[in-house]
């Protein structure tokens, strides 16, 4: 058995929809207002169509999605620009969580994180975000997963998988880590988080389709 040390997620952008059953299911579970989405599913696309001759055209469209919440990294960017302590990665299995009662609410880690992860409560005036579900994970005596996070077991097409990241490795070797033309560069805070990448995946002649939904 592999020790816990860090959880992470894994998206396969083959399977994803665009259906955001992950997305309502987040926000129920939460029960945060309706402009705090801490799971958000972008849509990214491009390309173009081809007059090769009159009346023929040819395309070179492409689209894709990508459900995104917290990855809940190694360098948490969110963690070091917070003033109080209030956000902090857990030692026992790497999830970055915030402890409101120390939030003041002055929104520098939500400045900071190149994911928009964190978001503030307006209405109480501290920050929220994805927790991994954290009060739903248990495992078995094995050590292995019995129950995994709400965006996860909601999402119809399976798209989704939470693990400890060697798992996930193991699991899909063929995955890259956080580097995708839809995402901030994995290298400015190592998110932990795998993509098993589509065929379009890597064109990065495209952009956020859906922006006024994220």
């Amino acid at each position: 058995m592999t020790e816990l040390t860090q959880y992470g997620f894994h998206i396969d952008t083959n399977k994803c929809s665009g259906c955001k059953t992950c997305h309502i299911a987040c926000k129920d579970r939460s029960d945060v207002g309706k402009d705090v989405i801490w799971r958000r599913v972008y849509e990214y696309g491009g390309g173009n169509f081809t007059e090769v001759k009159p009346g023929v055209f040819t395309q070179s469209t492409f689209a894709y999605y990508v459900p995104i919440s917290c990855n809940h990294c190694d360098h948490p960017v969110c963690v070091k620009a917070c003033p109080t302590g209030a956000m902090h990665k857990r030692r026992s299995d790497g999830l970055v969580q915030v402890e409101q009662n120390l939030c003041i609410g002055c929104e520098s880690c939500a400045r900071a994180c190149p994911y928009d992860a964190p978001q503030i409560d307006r209405e109480r005036k501290v920050m929220t975000k994805c927790d991994g579900c954290s009060d739903r994970l248990q495992r078995n005596a094995e050590g292995e997963l019995t129950t995994k996070p709400i965006c996860v077991t909601s999402c119809p097409l399976r798209a989704l998988d939470f693990d400890t990241m060697d798992n996930l490795i193991a699991r899909y070797p063929n995955a890259v880590r956080g580097e995708l033309p839809a995402l901030p560069s994995a290298g400015i805070t190592h998110p932990n988080l795998l993509i098993t990448v589509s065929r379009h995946g890597q064109r990065s002649d495209g952009k956020i389709m859906n922006q006024r939904e994220v």
